[in-house]
């Protein structure tokens, strides 16, 4: 039987669950997952076997009114890599578009609302169809599901409706066996046992990253990133040695990530250090740093290694 290989672009608005699908569909943790909205900043590639197909899933940032030079950055990034793959799924929050239309949702959700309808518009620009994808059906009543399946596929920017929950995998096999059948003939393109090919530096960050906005995402606003700085190997032990700073925008931010007595700082250390060690499959020795950096937000800098367009 001949092979299958191709690209398949999740798009969505911020906090759609889109690591989350890619999560699922790949079997294993490629992309970081919080309760926070738009934390993936750049697209990471996941990959998805299913028989003699190998679907390479972008998971890119959502799509949102950007305001910061980062932002922007951002939302070419997603529209970028929706128009190199072959194909498109348009990742919706159902239970927030239907909380929104009945007055009962989070301000979130509303302006999930409006950033769906951005993306409509932006297909109906590109004049290519894309898959839609209904999330968090476990949420709504099957009614309401059908009512808003009906009126976003009346866009006309869909070819066809999935209805899925990434959370608990309702419809996910669905979903991946048809991207499997929309692949084009082709050699595998990377090895069947490889998940990702995040940069093991980046990916390293990212789930430092992940740790700092489950431990604050009260405390802590969208202002923190962080950068491997070092990522070298250890002969003693075959382990690797990652350092990373922690950049925050405001000097008062510093004893929030830091914690009374350095304990906060020290949960989300160990926490990285583990999951990076199961990851990698060696041992992990991890030193972190907390550094001010006003406005790391509008410098290219700090992703010159994302392939972020900050010019455009």
């Amino acid at each position: 039987m001949a092979t299958r290989a191709g690209f398949a672009a999740i798009i969505g608005a911020p906090n759609a669950g889109k690591s989350t699908l890619v999560n699922r569909l790949v079997g294993s943790k490629v992309s970081i997952v919080t309760q926070k909205v738009q934390t993936t900043r750049f697209p990471v590639r996941g990959v998805a076997m299913a028989g003699e197909a190998q679907i390479v899933l972008v998971d890119t940032p959502g799509i949102f009114t950007p305001r910061r030079r980062l932002d922007r950055a951002m939302v070419r990034s997603a529209w970028g890599g929706a128009a190199d793959a072959d194909v498109v799924v348009h990742l919706v929050d159902a239970a927030g578009e239907i909380g929104a239309e009945e007055g009962t949702a989070k301000s979130g959700d509303k302006r999930s609302v409006h950033d769906t309808q951005t993306i409509i518009e932006g297909l109906k620009a590109s004049g290519a169809k894309a898959i839609l994808a209904l999330n968090k059906i476990d949420l709504i009543k099957r009614d309401k599901l059908l009512a808003l399946s009906q009126k976003l596929f009346e866009s006309g920017c869909y070819s066809e409706v999935f209805m899925i929950s990434a959370a608990n995998g309702n419809g996910v096999d669905d979903l991946k066996a048809r991207l499997a059948e929309l692949m084009p003939e082709s050699p595998w393109l990377y090895p069947e046992d490889q998940a990702a090919d995040l940069p093991a530096r980046l990916l390293a960050a990212e789930i430092t990253r992940e740790k700092v906005y489950l431990r604050l995402h009260e405390e802590l606003p969208y202002a923190a990133s962080v950068e491997t700085t070092a990522f070298t190997d250890v002969a003693k032990d075959g382990g690797v040695r990652i350092e990373q700073i922690i950049y925050i925008e405001r000097d008062t931010q510093r004893p929030i990530v830091l914690g009374k007595g350095g304990q906060t700082l020290k949960w989300i250390g160990e926490q990285s250090r583990k999951e990076l060690t199961e990851i990698l499959d060696r041992p992990v020795h991890l030193f972190l740093h907390v550094k001010v950096k006003e406005n790391w937000a509008e410098e290219r800098g700090l992703y010159s290694d994302l392939g972020l367009d900050f010019d455009a």
